[in-house]
C-alpha cells in the first residue's frame, strides 16, 4: 500500500530545533533576520543607521534616537521567558498533530501553569488572527456544528445552554481533495450570523454546499453560490459524498480536542478551533511551520495577559 507523502513527509526534529536554536544567541539572530529582512529599519523614522546599546538589548537610530528591541511590539514583547524556551514552545505547539494542552506544556518547558497557558494562548491568537486573513476560496463544504454536552437537568441537542454553535468549512480541489479549511464560532445558525461569518471567511464567486438549513442560504451575502442538500439527518446523513471532507475534519476535530484537553472553555474555543485548522491548512511543510510562525508572531501586536482571559468575539 503506498504511502500518503504529505503524512510521511520529512518533519522537524527537536534534534534539528536544539542544533539550529539552541541557544539565545542563535534565537536572536533569527529573529533579527526574520524581523528586518532588509537589515535595520527605525520604527519611527525608517533610517537603517542604528547602534547597539552596550548596557541593554537594545537598537537606537542614529537618526531619531528611538530605542528599540528585537521583541518590541510583537507577540514576545515584554517576555520573561529566554527565547530558547518561546522557540520550543511554538515547535511543540506546531508540529503536534493532535494539540498539547497547557498542563503537557508546562512539564515539556519546565515553567508554570500561569506561564504555560499564557503562552499556549498567545500563540493560538496569533494563529487566530493569521487564519482570519486567508478565506476560503473555490467548492466549499460547510456544516453546522456543537461543542459542549448537555448540563445535568438542562435541555438537550440545539437549545442546550451548555453548547456553543460554530461553521466547519472545507476547500476542496478539482479532485476532491481537502485543501484548506476554516473553523469559526457564531451566535448561532441565523441567517444574520451566517451572513457576517460568510462575508469575513469566504471569497466572492466560490460555490458552497451546504445541507437543508435555512440559514446557510445567507451566504449569498457574500456572493458565493448556495447548493443545498437535504440530509434528513441520522446516521446515514454523513455519509453523502459532497460532505465527506467536512464531515471528516469534524471527526477529527472532535476527537483530537477530547484526546488532548481535559476541559476547554467556551469563551476560549475561538482560539483551540484556530489551533487546528492553522496546522492542517499547512500540513504540507513541516519544516517551515516554525519560521513561518514566527514571522507572523514578530508582526503581531503584544496581547496583554488580561486580553487573554476576555472572551474572543465571534468568528
Amino acid at each position: 500500500m503506498a504511502k500518503n507523502k504529505v503524512q510521511f513527509q520529512k518533519g522537524y526534529s527537536l534534534v534539528e530545533l536544539f542544533r539550529d536554536y539552541g541557544s539565545e544567541d542563535q534565537c536572536r539572530q533569527a529573529l533579527y533576520n526574520w524581523k528586518w529582512p532588509q537589515g535595520f529599519s527605525c520604527p519611527e523614522c525608517s533610517s537603517r543607521s542604528f547602534c547597539e546599546l552596550k548596557s541593554r538589548p537594545l537598537f537606537q537610530c542614529n537618526r531619531c534616537h528611538h530605542q528599540t528591541s528585537i521583541t518590541s511590539g510583537t507577540l514576545f514583547a515584554g517576555t520573561k521567558l529566554p527565547l530558547r524556551t518561546w522557540f520550543l514552545a511554538i515547535h511543540l505547539l506546531t508540529q503536534c498533530k493532535t494539540g498539547l494542552s497547557a498542563l503537557a506544556l508546562k512539564r515539556q518547558l519546565g515553567v508554570s501553569y500561569n506561564t504555560a497557558w499564557a503562552v499556549k494562548h498567545k500563540v493560538m491568537q496569533a494563529m487566530k488572527e493569521r487564519e482570519n486573513r486567508q478565506p476560503l476560496s473555490g467548492f466549499i463544504q460547510i456544516d453546522d456544528v456543537y461543542w459542549g454536552g448537555k448540563r445535568t437537568g438542562g435541555k438537550r441537542g440545539r437549545g442546550s445552554s451548555n453548547k456553543t454553535s460554530f461553521v466547519a468549512a472545507v476547500e476542496v480541489n478539482e479532485d476532491g481533495r481537502p485543501i484548506k479549511m476554516n473553523m469559526n464560532v457564531v451566535e448561532g445558525f441565523t441567517l444574520a450570523a451566517i451572513s457576517r461569518w460568510s462575508k469575513a471567511h469566504l471569497s466572492a464567486g466560490s460555490s458552497v454546499v451546504s445541507d437543508g438549513l435555512a440559514c446557510f442560504s445567507a451566504v449569498q451575502d457574500a456572493k458565493c453560490q448556495h447548493f443545498s442538500i437535504v440530509t434528513g439527518g441520522g446516521p446515514g446523513s454523513v455519509e453523502i459524498e459532497a460532505f465527506k471532507w467536512v464531515n471528516t475534519m469534524i471527526s477529527n476535530l472532535k476527537n483530537s480536542m477530547k484526546g488532548a484537553y481535559h476541559s476547554v472553555n467556551s469563551k476560549h474555543l475561538p482560539r483551540y478551533l484556530a489551533e487546528f485548522c492553522y496546522r492542517f491548512n499547512r500540513r504540507f511543510k513541516l519544516q517551515d511551520l516554525l519560521p513561518r510562525f514566527i514571522y507572523v508572531a514578530l508582526r503581531t501586536p503584544p496581547i496583554p495577559y488580561r486580553m487573554l482571559k476576555m472572551a474572543e468575539a465571534y468568528g
